[in-house]
């Protein structure tokens, strides 16, 4: 496997549409996801989008670390979910604190859906599906907006909560 370089901010493949991927069996994508999954863990990432490293391609990887839940066992190891699709479940709404690897150093608060639901497949063609809340629904909703050429900042509605982490935090 190889670290990947990613797409800053900027970048035209970033403010794209993604393209299906049509084998998810393929020896190419088993590489590049596997090439994703070594990059995003090297980046302490918690997704990483295909477009994000160059690849106009319908796929991203993730995982929710314990850290990240109140009950550890809602966490999950990393996964790929190739072809995805992600319906709202009700009208709920919560506010993420997000940042992204594209756009280093920044972070802000996104009004995204509080459960949704999922589909996609995996590098088997095996179809995944299931519903998501909390901060597994945050990871997923923001790394599908990577497919649809969407970028956090041009969700956030209230700006006064966006800027460098460092100052953030103060």
């Amino acid at each position: 496997m190889a670290l990947l370089k990613i797409a800053r901010m900027g970048n035209p493949v970033l403010h794209q549409v993604a393209t299906p991927v049509s084998d998810p069996g393929s020896p190419e994508i088993r590489r590049l996801v596997g090439d994703m999954l070594e990059t995003m863990a090297d980046a302490r990432g918690a997704g990483l989008a295909a477009p994000q490293v160059h690849n106009p391609l319908r796929l991203f990887v993730y995982h929710v670390p314990a850290n990240r839940v109140a009950n550890p066992e809602d966490s999950l190891l990393p996964r790929v979910l190739i072809n995805p699709e992600i319906t709202p479940v009700g009208d709920d709404m919560m506010v993420c604190s997000e940042g992204c690897l594209s756009i280093p150093g920044l972070r802000g608060d996104v009004p995204r859906h509080a459960k949704i639901h999922y589909r996609g497949l995996d590098m088997n063609g095996n179809v995944l599906e299931g519903e998501a809340a909390g901060f597994h629904a945050n990871v997923l909703q923001h790394e599908y907006d990577h497919l649809e050429g969407i970028l956090y900042p041009q969700r956030i509605q209230n700006f006064s909560r966006f800027g460098y982490v460092g100052e953030i935090v103060r």
